[in-house]
């Protein structure tokens, strides 16, 4: 049978092959623990199939990976923020570390984004008040120095005589 692989749904067969055997799970035991049929569940891999939001989170809990994750890689999500969802996946993944310990890793990393984020906000605020102070005082600086050229064509151009009144 000829591969469809429309969009994104290549790429997300892939990637849940991979998810898949990264976790040491066999397709049909991923289909037990998602819920799904062992052909459904291979037709998505193979890109044959699009899953519905609700399917691809079953499977993502039974991988123990992102939802947002698949469905960015679904082309149901936008592709914003991929990095964090990739870095979530990846924590939530990795069998060598507990529950537990993948949980205060995800909350330590959302404490950095947040305290990075409210830094990059305060350093935007302070960019924007520097440019505006400089353009005011460009401004400034121009209108100066047009009065100065003003005062100065005053000063340098002599007095035309006036006219003589006829008796």
């Amino acid at each position: 049978m000829a591969s469809l692989n429309v969009g994104n749904l290549g790429n997300l067969g892939e990637y849940l092959r991979e998810q898949r055997r990264t976790a040491q799970l066999s397709l049909r035991q991923l289909a037990d623990a998602a819920g799904v049929s062992n052909p459904y569940l291979s037709q998505i891999e193979r890109g044959l199939r699009k899953p519905s939001a609700e399917v691809l989170q079953q499977v993502a809990k039974a991988l123990r990976i992102s939802a947002e994750t698949l469905y960015v890689r679904a082309g149901i999500l936008e592709e914003k923020e991929r990095d964090e969802l990739e870095t979530r996946a990846v924590i939530l993944a990795d069998p060598s570390i507990n529950e537990r310990q993948k949980q205060v890793l995800l909350q330590i990393y959302d404490s950095f984004r947040k305290e990075n984020a409210a830094e990059a906000a305060v350093a935007a605020a302070a960019a924007a008040e520097a440019a505006a102070e400089a353009e005011a005082a460009a401004e400034a600086a121009a209108e100066a120095e047009a009065a100065h050229a003003d005062a100065d064509a005053d000063t340098a151009a002599p007095d035309a005589p006036s006219p003589k009144s006829r008796p």
